[in-house]
């Protein structure tokens, strides 16, 4: 979360360049102190304060205080420990588990709640007007594609998860204005996926990206119906199988999931009710 502060302030107007650098020096303090202490530390309004925090991501104080006294408090930086061809079994547990706790602490921190509030709109708005959703992946990424579509479909909602991309462009063709499409990278580099974002946004389908920040799938979303839920890690995609960004990807399906059903209308939810009940029976009535 600093690192992303840092980053952000030549971007800033003058006047909440120096709110983050307020940030920067003393982050505990500034979680912990009033709006008006804030301001007048850092030389500015009170409406300058709430504005830097909406410029780096957070949707007003509230929200980014909660975020930094997380960030600072826990004390988990995120650093990943490479898994070495002679570290015994008992190292391999230890830097696995340690790699995907504080990669879900510090995602937990990082994550923009504006992005996902978009995103669940999108997707919940198609899922009550019968429209289409489409999660589109390949590789391993294919799988949580999968998954998506397997927490979805359950829900009641129109649907798919697509891996081949040929079936991927065909479908995207098919898209229409209210309809989404979710696509999941880890590199974010696939020619495929990207030409089928490129489809499904001159089709008017809101697209919701699932990959790294500053990927070139990442830099596509840039219109009002483009959403990028970003998830960034240090690990080697070109070197190890996914597993960070598997779980953070995960993860995000299941922050999309929980939150379009709560927002589904009451007449959908009873459906999910009785699938349960459905294969509770017919799990009980096998020999």
């Amino acid at each position: 979360m600093l690192d992303r502060i840092r980053a952000s302030i030549p971007a800033l107007p003058p006047a909440e360049q120096r709110v983050a650098k307020l940030v920067l020096v003393d982050p505990r303090s500034f979680a912990s102190l009033p709006v008006g202490e804030l301001a007048e530390r850092s030389h500015v309004s009170k409406p300058t304060v709430v504005r830097f925090c909406r410029s780096v991501g957070y949707n007003g104080l509230a929200d980014f205080k909660l975020k930094l006294a997380g960030n600072v408090n826990e004390g988990v930086p995120f650093v990943h420990r490479a898994v070495d061809e002679d570290d015994k079994p008992s190292d391999v547990i230890v830097k696995v588990i340690d790699n995907s706790v504080a990669a879900l602490l510090k995602y937990r921190n990082d994550a923009a709640s504006h992005a996902f509030e978009r995103a669940i709109s999108a997707l919940a708005a198609a899922g009550t007007a019968g429209r289409r959703i489409e999660f589109y992946g390949v590789g391993n990424s294919g799988i949580v594609a999968q998954d998506a579509q397997h927490k979805f479909f359950r829900l009641g909602v129109n649907t798919a998860a697509i891996s081949d991309g040929h079936v991927q462009v065909m479908s995207a063709t098919m898209l229409r204005p209210g309809d989404c499409a979710v696509i999941i990278s880890n590199s974010g580099r696939s020619r495929d996926l990207i030409d089928v974002v490129d489809i499904a946004r001159k089709k008017g389908a809101t697209t919701i990206l699932i990959t790294a920040s500053g990927s070139p799938l990442a830099q596509t979303a840039q219109g009002t119906n483009q959403i990028l839920l970003a998830a960034d890690h240090p690990e080697d995609f070109d070197r190890y199988s996914p597993m960070v960004s598997r779980l953070l990807h995960l993860i995000v399906i299941d922050i999309l999931t929980t939150a379009v059903a709560l927002r589904l209308p009451g007449e959908l939810r009873p459906m999910l009710q009785e699938i349960k009940k459905n294969l509770r029976a017919k799990r009980y009535s096998q020999p």
